[in-house]
């Protein structure tokens, strides 16, 4: 185990969607200084409700923080309970900080309903007026609607809701003058640590993406079709890689794991293990000994052979052409061979046993332009 450097960081609501988020990037970087052997940067201190509630308990974690993350809050029940709850909250944790004289940076999740004369929203503006009256420090992170994976379906959280129910087989009820800003508690839980550890008092309003409900649904149900095809979609943007592994997530792991299909011959097995709207393409194949697999070509694939178990000669020639190039690999030594365009080219089982073979193309399978044309390399010895 490392060793604590003393900055002490103390996440409460450490159970819930962001607290989790926030405390999973610090474990994260503890992990990482105990793998390289130097000292842990973080003394972690993780309140859930039971310790929350007890102020012994409160105020041992609270001495001595260099940083409160306050994620800990309630924002659905009776409208008397709810207006009240958070700032009898806030008090729990002012009168710690008070007691055990500690000066934290504390870093409060707010929201953007404080800005509304609601049961909600006065709820979480008077939480914050007493947090930054007791803290020696005060950041209000002002967030819009938060997602993420493990988030909790059918308690406010639309993008959790709509995935569960897409993993269901359910056909959702949505408001279809629904909107929302949507922000990734990943992203949120960065921002708030980031401000704490700095220690800047100031007010945060970070953006969210702006989209319909409509809109939200009609992403997340393309990306189920696609999945359940074996396809991942295009997430080159940011935003689509939380949402889609926010997605995923939800289907585990009940969802799991996911059939493939195999293809069976003469030859032996051929199963794609996923494909890309991006653009590329993965399959594995096992291959008889004595068996050849492909005598093909392409115009401009993009193909990579890497045998990763058993022996092997890969054999390409140029078409047209009478020179045939040899290479003998062995899943013990991997290498890889990435065929030119317009060359045909086979592997061949020279082993005892069994050879397994990763496949990678740059592009999906297109049945109706394969851009694979069977040209044998050589003439196959009888």
């Amino acid at each position: 185990m490392g060793t604590v450097t003393g900055r002490k960081i103390v996440v409460t609501g450490a159970a819930g969607l962001l607290g989790w988020h926030a405390a999973a990037r610090l474990h994260a970087a503890n992990c990482m200084a105990r793998y390289r052997s130097e000292p842990e940067p973080y003394d972690l201190s993780l309140l859930t409700h039971e310790v929350f509630g007890d102020d012994t308990k409160r105020d041992a974690a609270i001495s001595g923080a260099e940083v409160i993350l306050h994620f800990a809050g309630v924002n659905r029940g009776d409208e008397t309970e709810v207006e009240a709850a958070n700032p009898a909250i806030a008090r729990q944790l002012a009168k710690s900080i008070l007691r055990t004289d500690a000066k934290p940076q504390v870093v409060y999740a707010n929201s953007t309903h404080a800005e509304y004369d609601t049961p909600y929203g006065r709820s979480k503006r008077g939480a914050a007026e007493i947090l930054e009256r007791a803290a020696s420090g005060f950041t209000n992170l002002i967030l819009p609607h938060i997602f993420g994976e493990c988030a909790r379906p059918f308690y406010n959280n639309v993008t959790a809701t709509l995935i569960e129910q897409i993993w269901r087989g359910d056909e959702p009820s949505i408001n279809p003058e629904g909107k929302v800003s949507l922000l990734h508690a990943g992203q949120a839980a960065s921002i708030a640590i980031s401000h704490g550890l700095a220690r800047r008092s100031e007010t945060v309003k970070p953006a969210g993406r702006d989209m319909a409900v409509t809109a939200l649904y009609e992403k997340l149900i393309a990306f189920h079709n696609a999945y359940q095809s074996n396809i991942f979609p295009d997430l080159t943007d940011p935003f689509d890689l939380a949402l889609f592994n926010s997605y995923r997530t939800g289907g585990y792991p009940h969802h799991y794991p996911m059939q493939l299909k195999l293809n069976s011959d003469a030859r032996g097995g051929l199963f794609e293990s996923s494909k890309s709207l991006a653009g590329s393409q993965t399959f594995l194949s096992t291959t008889l000994p004595g068996q050849r697999r492909g005598d093909h070509f392409h115009t401009d694939l993009i193909e990579r052979f890497l045998v990763v178990s058993g022996s092997a000669t890969i054999r390409i020639r140029k078409v047209l052409t009478d020179t045939v190039h040899s290479f003998n690999v062995s899943g013990d030594e991997p290498v890889a061979i990435d065929m030119p365009p317009l060359h045909t080219h086979h592997i061949e089982n020279t082993g005892t046993g069994d050879v397994v073979t990763f496949f990678w193309a740059h592009r999906l399978f297109d049945p109706t332009n394969p851009d694979t044309f069977a040209d044998p390399v050589i003439e196959k010895s009888t």
